[in-house]
Parts: structure tokens; sequence; C-alpha cells
């Protein structure tokens, strides 16, 4: 299974009315508990992602959205930025704004951008994945220090699409 393939399973899980949800496929376990798991009578605080491999794998701790949306809420928003649309980690990872150290970032505060250009790289269990605007715009604003870790949700750029 990819992780992109991954990635939609989590996504398709968490937006459902599913409480729990487990996958076994040769050697790969993978296993979704949804924040509805625990209003099913399962203890739980966090929707969850487990995942096991063969080799002992580590096992990876998806976001919270409730988390999430209240980390953006508890952030105060400039009045201008109503109009903003924001580039989000599709992933969990480590940010990089450029391809290699010795590399310039692939976008900077003022560059336009169009849907489907490369922003940065997310690097996940030592992949490196391409992240692509999903929108149109001009970069407003970097939310993201390079090589600082991101988890899935994680607002990365600010984009003006009047711009």
């Amino acid at each position: 299974m990819t992780f992109k393939e991954i990635q939609n399973l989590i996504k398709l899980v968490t937006e459902s009315d599913l409480t729990e949800f487990k996958m076994k496929n040769e050697g790969f376990e993978l296993s979704i508990k949804t924040k509805n798991f625990e209003k099913s009578g399962g203890v739980m605080k966090a929707p969850m992602v487990t995942m096991a491999a063969p080799a002992a794998a580590p096992q990876v701790a998806a976001p919270n959205a409730e988390v999430t949306e209240s980390v953006s809420a508890a952030s105060p928003a400039p009045a201008e930025s109503a109009n903003l649309i924001e580039i989000k980690s599709p992933i969990i990872g480590t940010f990089y704004r450029s391809p290699s150290p010795d590399k310039p970032p692939f976008l900077k505060v003022g560059d336009s951008v169009t849907k489907g250009d490369v922003v940065c790289i997310v690097e996940a269990m030592k992949l490196f994945n391409e992240i692509e605007s999903e929108v149109s715009g001009k970069i407003v604003k970097v939310l993201v220090e390079d090589a600082q870790p991101v988890e899935y949700d994680t607002p990365l750029f600010l984009v003006d699409p009047a711009g």
C-alpha cells in the first residue's frame, strides 16, 4: 500500500461515521481509530493510526483534528487574511523549503504559484515527498521553519488567490 493510499484511507475514515478501521495485508497491518471511537465506548482521547509491518516498523500517531482546529483558532489572524488560502501538509514528516541544503527554496514570499507547482518537500520515513500546490496565487507567508516537524493538515503557506 502506498503512502498516498494510506493518506486517502485516513481521510475517508476520519470523515465517515466509522469508529474504528483495521486492515491486514501480507505482513502489513493498519489500524485507524477516530474520535467516534470514544463515543462508542472505547477508551481514546484522539484519532489515532497505527501501522505495523514485518521488521517492527514504528507506530505512527495521526494528528488530532480537534487539536489542529483549536491551535488554528487560538492563533490571532490578521483581518486581511480572511481571503487567504492555506497550503497544508498532506502528511506527517519534516518540512524542507528547498530540494537540498545547497539549493534555493522552492518558493519565497511574493512568488507566484500555480496549481501543481512543487512548494516544498516533507520527509516521512526516509522518503522525500514533493508537496504540490492545490491553488494558484501569490505566496504571502511561509508558516513553517525549514527542517521543522509537521503533522497532517499543518498549514505551511498562506496564498493570496487574487495575487
